[in-house]
């Protein structure tokens, strides 16, 4: 038996991806960008094992098994062992040439929500390609077959600051992610997911985009004039570190996302009373300080994503918490990265005053900008037993 365990991250658009112009190589009418947020805090983790003991391909993902016969999961099994058969004959590895002939079995989970809007595809569609490039020795450009997978999948194979260049050849070739900079870049970034809801959103984003394009005016115009010069001033923004101009595109941004989805007929509504209380506190919070120190985004789902600098999230988490009364279920409202507690002045209340909405916000999540998928060499990791079954322990 041969195995590799890998983990991999979620990213976070700021220009949004909506809408294919090919569904099965999964080609976007819009480029787009993206944070790749760290995995200390979300990922997905990935084992796969092979052997000529296994009488079939099986996958499980959090502790369930599920189809593996799905058409984008076997597009990128497919890819890879093409590109490994085509390694081998370069170079006469016998190891590889093994186990092509073996089943596999693949073992997935997330350390966060699945399907809630905070791009689970993306994260673990990274991971499994990245872990079957480790097992079967592929090396070079993968995001290309992981956007086979998930589109913005192709975005969680760098760190830091990605986008994904929508390309213009009819066979995908040259639809690629890019990292802009690395996740070293700007440290003193931080983002804060305000999980508003974990449940299974009620359009997913696949066939929400199928609508979209067939129905949505407003989708088209975004594609062709405006997506290409936002992308390019994103780009100057993250380069500059200017976070006034990085945070107004991320929020303009969002809003146009969500306007395509409400011009798509019948309309789809994946913000609820939640995502938009937030909105509006995050503009009176801009407001009192008269300049933008927080941005909000959201995907195709109610949870808000918060992006802030470093010394602004002790205060902007105690206004959050104000509006947002946390219930006491024994879960901890704050996950991730260091909280301090911050007074609040009786200007800085009144300005962003709200009616408080008890579990309104469920938990939040603080993170930072952090790398792409990794091998893990902690066999403690490892989500497969030498059996090569799910290990007890997911």
């Amino acid at each position: 038996m041969k195995k590799a365990t890998c983990t991999a991250p979620v990213n976070i658009a700021v220009i949004k991806y909506w809408g294919k112009r090919n569904e099965e190589l999964i080609l976007p009418i819009n480029s787009s960008l993206s944070v790749t947020l760290n995995q200390d805090q979300l990922k997905t983790t990935t084992s796969i094992a092979a052997s000529r003991d296994f009488t079939e391909d099986r996958i499980w993902l959090n502790g369930k098994e599920d189809n593996i016969n799905h058409p984008r999961l076997q597009s990128c099994l497919r890819e890879i062992r093409r590109l490994a058969r085509k390694r081998r004959s370069d170079a006469e590895d016998d190891s590889v040439s093994r186990i092509l002939n073996y089943k596999v079995h693949i073992c997935s989970v997330n350390n966060f929500p699945t399907a809630a809007g905070l791009a689970s595809s993306a994260a673990g569609y990274a991971c499994l390609v990245y872990t079957l490039a480790k097992l079967y020795g592929v090396e070079g450009e993968l995001s290309e077959i992981a956007r086979q997978g998930s589109g913005s999948a192709c975005r969680s194979m760098y760190g830091g600051f990605v986008q994904w260049i929508m390309g213009e050849k009819e066979d995908g070739k040259d639809s690629l992610a890019q990292q802009v900079e690395a996740e070293s870049h700007w440290p003193e970034l931080r983002i804060l997911i305000l999980v508003a809801s974990a449940e299974k959103k009620h359009v997913g984003s696949t066939a929400g985009m199928q609508t979209s394009v067939k129905t949505s005016p407003l989708l088209k115009l975004r594609a062709e004039s405006v997506v290409p010069g936002r992308m390019e001033e994103m780009i100057e923004s993250i380069r500059k570190k200017d976070f006034e101009s990085f945070g107004q595109l991320t929020m303009k941004d969002s809003n146009q996302f969500h306007a395509t989805c409400l011009d798509t007929f019948p309309p789809i509504f994946y913000l609820n009373q939640v995502s938009q209380r937030i909105i509006h506190l995050v503009h009176r919070y801009n407001a009192y300080y008269g300049q933008t120190k927080v941005a909000y985004s959201f995907d195709a789902g109610p949870n808000a994503v918060i992006f802030t600098l470093e010394p602004t999230v002790n205060e902007f988490v105690e206004v959050v918490k104000r509006c947002f009364p946390p219930e006491s279920n024994g879960d901890p409202f704050l996950k991730g990265l260091p909280v301090d507690e911050a007074p609040l002045s009786q200007e800085l209340l009144s300005a962003v005053e709200c009616d408080p909405c008890p579990g309104g916000v469920r938990y939040m999540i603080v993170t930072q900008p952090g790398p792409g998928p990794v091998e893990s060499q902690d066999v403690s990791l490892d989500l497969l037993g030498p059996d090569g079954l799910p290990t007890q322990s997911i």
